[in-house]
């Protein structure tokens, strides 16, 4: 199965906040995971709240170990609340269940990684997520 490349993953980061910064956003993190949930890449924006990392990682996390992006994750959180306190305690409080947690997935739909963005609304953070995906050539599932 493929995976990210370092250089892909660069991508994805450098495009996610050029679209931060044109559409006006505020100070943006984000982290690129591969399909492990391992961290291929992370980049902070000055300005960006030092915890950025955490919320950036959370979010690209749930969306690798539960096979869903951020909306779905919201969706699920607000419905079933006690189904993502177990999945969340399952991975040791490690999801972030809201948008901004973006699947990445090849050309042929096979899931190779995630992207986690945080700084912003969340709904911003998936654009933002989604366009540094999308600048890499792969095809994203918010």
């Amino acid at each position: 199965m493929a995976e990210i490349t370092l250089r892909k993953a660069r991508t994805i980061v450098k495009a996610a906040l050029a679209k931060g910064r044109e559409a006006g956003m505020k100070p943006l993190a984000v982290i690129v995971l591969d399909s492990g949930g391992h961290v291929k890449a992370f980049e902070r924006e000055d300005g960006a709240s030092p915890g950025r990392f955490d919320i950036a990682n959370g979010k690209a996390y749930g969306s690798i170990m539960l096979g869903i992006g951020g909306f779905a994750q919201r969706e699920r959180a607000e419905g079933q609340a006690y189904f993502m306190a177990a999945m969340n305690g399952l991975y040791g409080g490690k999801v972030v269940p809201v948008p901004g947690g973006v699947l990445v997935k090849d050309s042929r739909g096979n899931v190779i990684g995630a992207v986690g963005v945080t700084g912003d609304t969340s709904e911003n953070d998936a654009a933002a997520a989604a366009a540094g995906i999308e600048a890499a050539g792969y095809v994203a599932e918010t």
